[in-house]
């Protein structure tokens, strides 16, 4: 067993040898001597490898050709750039590209000649990658996507068949996009075993995205080292095209029947996700100019990827909080979340796209579709206590891992379990049941084991590629990380309702008691004893101007005017008031609620009350689902964004309105890991606007408190942020803002208590 993995261990990268389409040679710097030369440069240049070692560059380049190269090696650590190099020899001038590359303290140039069909056709070239890009963007669905790079890359390099192979968390590939000749077995939906491309294979493939080996036959061409190089024995040629073919790769390849491959590396999050993989049967010349198009190609469909990706994840999150919406509006009925939980209506399965779910509270327990029995269930709850990381435990096996439940496999091959409480035991389970899965392998996979002379067990290429079928057994349908994600969003959904519940519970008396004396106070002496005199002064304003206009002057009727306006503001003041101390009392219609739907209601009566903005409205990432009333809080958000919008002098307005999760709030330092565990998420209008100076940032919350003239930037009478914040309170939260004078402010709100470590 010890050589089983021998392949993997061997230094690819350091071969000593390239392939014979080139010419290699290393320098030092800084005096560019020749330390490395490949054995075929007598071939291309007519000088014998032997007399260029030691030797200065200057040997073979012109001093304008020099003078680009050093140019190129001062400008980075790490380069990677080529050039048109013209060498005169024996037989004449030729043209070559040369490809420059740094590792460590080494300098390796390659020279590419240049084929007659790149000179006639490079106007193609730059046409198809143009036209290919084009029809990449015409989709937005990741098969479809992935299809259309299959066959663009054909397209560009004419191969006979050109796959999309894609690495699953094993690291075993699977065909998921295939171009190819009509004449050919089609290999889509093939499975290939992780061992085909092992781990020092893909370091490479993820170091250097192409891969190019025109002629699988051929053999390589050593490499001289001068006597006192260092690395004489172990150049390195990780990012190197013409770095040579590794025997176990020839064999692979050529049991598949192929002369000519050309790889492209599909990165995502700086992981290798996959690889576009190139067959020709028979050898195949590939311009540098269009491996540079494929290269470029590569790099575009792995950010497009990246972001297909992204959408069809936030697609199934939007859907799955829709469905939050619905569990919770029902949770929310109920006078306390235990009879929430254990409500036989609560539609728990469609959350998590599952058969079966269980509620454990303590040695209360409630099953909902296909489970195995309350017994199993405890049992099983046993087994992953000590293993929760996060809350959470997730497998799509539970069989592999606790061979007992290999029983009820048939209803619970996967589980997905959520704890609620850290000191109760307080869990929801769903479950899956087995997917019995036909995989379809590139030949059998065993084959690629085989015993040794010594006994061992050894790694070596297939013989076969034929279609080879497996049976897998114990396994469900993967959960997605959009479940996972929303998993944890109901739980901390659930412990939200936990705390809102508790804190209203605490609050109730001393709230009623401190608003009825606010009412009782206030809203007499506001409705009656000011606005009473307040109308008849109006009123008789109003008379004066109406039957008296012909007899006072022009000084008079402008002092008349001036106390009508007076009188409406003094009303709206009131009014104010009026509204502010209701806030105090006023019971709060607390619903759980999708912010989403909020924010878009609110938006459309904003586009209606200003049709005319030129305000541009974003919104990153869907709002989470929270327990609120929906009437004030929409006010908060009209006044935030209204807000935003008055109060912007700059040419292109925009305003940003989103969350942060408790994640964002460590690394803002306002939290630490511990709150993070039972944070509330942190809302935040975020606009370009004047901004606020650093000592009006508290008092622009005072009641009646404006910064400007009356008859600046809308005008108002300065409660709208008043209010808001009265709202927040309300609810247990805090607001505060954070601006730069002059380059627009960041209002931060909560729904829930809230202690923050630092303004």
């Amino acid at each position: 067993m010890a050589n089983l993995h021998q392949y993997e261990s061997q230094q690819l990268h350091t071969p000593g040898s390239i392939q014979p389409y080139g010419i290699l040679f290393s320098l030092t710097e800084p005096d560019l001597r020749i330390t490395h030369v490949s054995q075929n440069i007598q071939y291309f240049l007519g000088i014998k490898p032997q007399n260029l070692l030691n030797q200065p560059l200057k040997k073979l380049l012109n001093p304008s050709q020099l003078q680009n190269i050093n140019q190129t090696l001062s400008q980075t650590t790490r380069i990677n750039n080529s050039h048109q190099i013209s060498l005169t020899t024996s037989a004449g001038t030729k043209e070559f590209h040369g490809i420059a590359h740094r590792l460590a303290d080494t300098i390796t140039v390659e020279l590419e000649p240049k084929t007659v069909e790149e000179s006639e056709n490079l106007p193609d070239f730059f046409a198809w990658v143009s036209n290919a890009l084009a029809n990449l963007q015409k989709t937005s669905r990741l098969k479809e996507f992935l299809q259309l790079v299959a066959s663009e890359v054909k397209n560009i390099t004419q191969f006979d068949r050109v796959m999309v192979y894609q690495f699953d968390s094993q690291d075993a590939g699977e065909v998921v996009a295939e171009a190819k000749n009509e004449n050919l077995y089609p290999y889509l939906g093939l499975h290939f075993p992780a061992p085909d491309i092992p781990p020092e294979s893909r370091k490479l493939y993820l170091e250097c995205r192409l891969r190019y080996i025109p002629d699988m036959t051929a053999p390589p061409i050593d490499i001289l080292a001068a006597p006192d190089a260092a690395h004489s024995q172990t150049l390195d040629l990780t990012s190197v095209s013409l770095r040579s073919v590794e025997s176990c790769c020839v064999e692979y390849h050529h049991n598949m029947g192929v002369a000519a491959l050309l790889v492209i590396s599909l990165i995502k999050d700086g992981k290798l996700w996959g690889l576009i993989s190139c067959h020709n049967y028979t050898p195949k010349t590939l311009p540098y100019p269009v491996r540079v198009a494929c290269d470029l190609l590569g790099q575009f469909a792995s950010l497009e990827l990246a972001n297909k990706i992204a959408q069809e994840e936030l697609d199934d999150k939007v859907k799955l909080q829709s469905l939050h919406s619905e569990v919770l509006e029902v949770m929310a009925k109920k006078e306390n979340f235990k009879d929430a939980l254990l409500s036989p209506e609560l539609g728990l399965l469609k959350l998590a796209n599952a058969q079966g779910a269980a509620i454990s509270l303590d040695d209360e327990m409630v099953v909902v579709g296909n489970t195995p029995s309350q017994e199993a269930i405890n049992q099983l709850i046993e087994w992953i206590e000590p293993q929760i990381n996060d809350s959470l435990f997730y497998t799509d096996s539970i069989s592999k891992l606790y061979p007992g439940a290999a029983f009820y496999k048939n209803v619970a091959s996967g589980v997905l379990l959520l704890r609620i409480s850290q000191t109760r035991r307080y869990y929801i389970i769903w479950f899956r049941p087995e997917v019995i899965q036909t995989v379809n392998w590139a030949g059998n996979p065993l084959e690629s084991i085989q015993v040794g002379a010594d006994g061992n067990l050894v790694m070596s290429p297939r013989k076969s590629f034929a279609l080879w079928q497996e049976t897998v057994r114990f396994v469900s349908k993967p959960w997605k990380n959009s479940e996972l994600e929303s998993a944890i969003e109901f739980r901390n959904a659930i412990i939200g309702l936990i705390l809102t519940q508790a804190d209203e519970l605490a609050k109730l008396n001393q709230e009623l008691e401190r608003s009825n004396l606010e009412l009782a106070s206030f809203a007499f002496a506001a409705s009656h004893d000011l606005k009473e005199p307040l109308r008849g002064i109006h009123n008789y304003s109003v008379f004066l101007l109406e039957d008296y206009t012909d007899v006072l002057d022009e000084l008079g009727i402008e002092r008349l005017q001036t106390l009508v306006r007076l009188t409406h503001r003094m009303e709206s003041l009131i009014d104010v008031l009026l509204k502010y101390s209701r806030l105090g009392q006023a019971e709060l219609n607390l619903e759980t609620r999708n912010l989403n739907f909020l924010l878009e209601q609110v938006i459309n009566v904003f586009n209606v009350s200003y049709s005319d903005h030129d305000l541009e409205i974003r919104v990153p990432r869907p709002l989470p689902i929270v327990r609120c009333d929906s009437v004030l809080i929409s006010e908060v958000l009209s006044n935030l964004l209204s807000n935003a919008y008055k109060y912007n002098n700059k040419t292109e307005k925009w305003v940003e309105i989103g969350y942060l999760d408790p994640q964002a709030q460590v690394e803002k330092n306002w939290i630490d890991e511990v709150q993070a565990l039972d944070a509330p998420p942190v809302f935040y209008v975020k606009d370009n606007g004047i901004g606020i100076r650093d000592r009006h940032q508290e008092t622009i919350f005072r009641l009646f408190k404006r910064l400007h003239a009356q008859n600046k930037f809308g005008g108002g009478i300065g409660a709208g942020l008043t209010i808001t914040k009265k709202i927040v309170e309300r609810h247990g939260g805090l607001i505060w803002a954070e601006s730069v004078y002059g380059d627009g402010t960041t209002f931060y709100f909560t729904l829930q208590s809230y202690s923050i470590k630092s303004n």
